[in-house]
């Protein structure tokens, strides 16, 4: 059986909405770990595999899977998800595109503008920064309800999550305020978090 490891309102809460998203909650043990928050609760849990102590990580028949992309890809890859794109199946390339783009682009540019850093030459010749993410989501969702059409997909999930808790970074742009309000309404999305209303720890 596969094993997530999940603290409460963290970056694992989008991997516990995709599971339920998926209807594989009988199949995926969800197990509550904590970990550090930035107001100084919580800590490292000896409890959890992640060898920084991080969430989530998934373990499944004795192996690690790390970060958040990685994680998503595995799940819809391993459940044959239409939350996902299989190899072969059309969109499977922008499906990974937007979980690459993620992880690659989109938390640097968050953590970036958190720290200040945003202007900092190396960094946006690198990542370049919020203008170019609000554009890029603007081109995609404003002729389609979600990234990849009219149907959420795990991309949803991962692209909207830091809108989720750090609106002040949302764009003024109507169509992505409007996708970031249909994932978060998603009754999968509100599941989740009402979860971790129960369980915070």
């Amino acid at each position: 059986m596969l094993t997530l490891n999940h603290s409460p309102r963290t970056r694992s809460t989008r991997m516990v909405a995709l599971i339920h998203a998926m209807g594989k909650l009988d199949e995926v043990n969800i197990k509550t770990v904590s970990v550090p928050r930035q107001d100084g609760s919580g800590g490292p849990d000896e409890a959890n595999p992640h060898p920084e102590k991080k969430v989530p990580v998934l373990v499944h028949s004795g192996e690690l899977v790390r970060e958040s992309s990685a994680i998503m890809l595995y799940l819809t890859d391993y459940f044959k998800s239409s939350l996902g794109r299989q190899i072969g199946e059309t969109g499977r390339g922008t499906y990974l595109s937007w979980l690459a783009y993620y992880g690659g682009v989109v938390e640097p540019v968050f953590v970036a503008a958190f720290a200040g850093l945003q202007d900092n030459p190396v960094f946006t010749s690198t990542f370049r920064g919020m203008k170019e993410l609000h554009e890029v989501l603007e081109n995609a969702v404003s002729g389609s309800a979600y990234l990849m059409g009219d149907e959420i997909t795990a991309a949803d999930f991962i692209m909207a999550s830091p809108f989720q808790w750090a609106a002040d970074f949302m764009p003024e742009n109507p169509a992505v305020r409007d996708w970031v309000k249909r994932v978060t309404d998603h009754p999968s999305s509100v599941w989740a978090a009402e979860q971790d209303a129960k369980t915070l720890v």
